[in-house]
């Protein structure tokens, strides 16, 4: 394969020099030992989870959920947006406890996983590619890898209109209508690591100006994002703000909060812009602040839904928030305290006997209690393979602050 290399700009030289796969803490934060106790035996209960979950799971097939009340599993192919969490968790928990049964099975989910590279009809080749190649090629860098995820960036920028200034989400029937949703702002690493490993900017440029249009139009003045946003392919122009997954167009659905929150201290992390740690950090303020935010910190599936507090919760919002402040927290020393907090009190629950699943229990999966779609009946009250995977993320992120 033949690499084209644009002249890099003289912006991207700090971030070329200075940007890390994982997060940096600059900071020193006392950790709590009894929660490093549980987090280390959590670790080794998902060890054991996964390889349930792994022999009830189709050899062509990838694990969605477990819907307790029917006692079976919901399966997606590699297409499946959500088709990366499982070789990345597997790939999270080796490094933990190098068991090489789930390290063998994250290679043959790989394997399964490879031929969405050239996937052009999708935007979370994010979620799908860098939560899984991006890990195995950070633990053992392999030439393959590489090229498989440069092949992701490649198609993942395809989806890109630089006339509306952002990513394409949805595919929408109406050739006029550019459909945007929040959860795309986790998509933009995979762009940024191209950028690093070729020095071609114009992943770079893609991000940055996908990030910028979703800062000016896809939040509220309350740091609150609405979920969808519907441009005009041709004009750019926002004709709609609305709702998908949530419970109106005007409500804050929970996932897509902490799904703001990640993106943009991956934003601030990968270009060291100002605008984008004080976006964070507003979203952050917003989560934490909230008066229907319960005291275990463990969202409503809508920061709106009526019905509180008798109103279904979503764990996988709490894990992918959880991993995102301690993140966060690294970069500012003036709010650390109150994130880490927030952070240990997320991890404390979910280590629970309400959320975290009992042995050989729960399909297998690790996280009880979360919500996919609400509003289409879909995956409702169960655990979603990418709560595991930001609970293990966050999990392991937190015992990184102990070393």
């Amino acid at each position: 394969m033949t690499t084209i290399r644009k002249p890099l700009p003289l912006f991207l030289l700090f971030f070329l020099l200075g940007t890390a796969a994982m997060p940096q803490q600059k900071y020193q934060y006392k950790t709590n030992k009894a929660l490093l106790q549980t987090i280390q035996q959590n670790l080794l209960d998902a060890d054991a989870q996964y390889l349930v979950l792994m022999k009830n799971l189709p050899a062509d097939k990838f694990p969605k959920t477990w819907y307790p009340e029917k006692k079976e599993y919901g399966f997606s192919g590699s297409e499946w947006w959500c088709s990366g969490f499982y070789p990345g968790t597997l790939l999270y928990l080796w490094e933990q406890n190098k068991n090489e049964i789930l390290y063998k099975e994250s290679l043959r989910m790989l394997e399964l996983l490879k031929k969405e590279q050239f996937n052009t009809g999708t935007h979370d080749l994010g979620f799908m590619m860098y939560c899984s190649f991006g890990n195995a090629n950070r633990i053992a860098a392999n030439p393959a890898y590489k090229e498989i995820l440069l092949n992701s960036a490649k198609s993942l920028s395809t989806r890109f209109n630089p006339k509306v200034g952002c990513i394409k989400s949805w595919n929408a029937t109406n050739p006029n209508d550019f459909i945007v949703i929040i959860d795309n702002m986790m998509n933009l690493e995979l762009l940024f690591w191209a950028t690093k490993e070729t020095g071609d900017s114009s992943f770079y440029k893609i991000a940055v100006t996908h990030a910028n249009t979703t800062l000016k139009n896809h939040f509220r003045p309350d740091y609150s994002s609405y979920h969808v946003l519907n441009y005009n392919a041709e004009t750019g122009a926002v004709q709609q703000k609305k709702t998908a997954q949530g419970y109106a167009d005007e409500s804050s659905w929970a996932r897509g909060q902490a799904w703001g929150l990640y993106g943009y201290t991956v934003m601030y992390r990968a270009t060291k812009e100002k605008k984008y740690l004080d976006q964070a950090n507003q979203i952050a303020h917003f989560i934490l602040a909230n008066p229907h935010l319960p005291a275990d910190k463990i969202p409503y599936w809508d920061y709106n839904a009526p019905g509180m507090p008798n109103v279904l919760r979503d764990a996988s919002a709490a894990a992918i928030a959880a991993s995102a402040l301690i993140e966060l927290s690294g970069y500012t020393p003036v709010r650390a305290k109150e994130y880490m907090q927030v952070v240990e009190t997320i991890l404390t629950t979910l280590s629970s006997p309400v959320y975290k699943a009992t042995a050989g229990n729960n399909g297998g999966f690790l996280i009880q209690h979360c919500v996919g779609h609400l509003p289409q009946k879909s995956e409702v009250d169960v655990p979603l393979t990418y709560a595991d995977y930001y609970f293990v993320e966050a999990m392991k992120r937190y015992k990184a602050l102990s070393k």
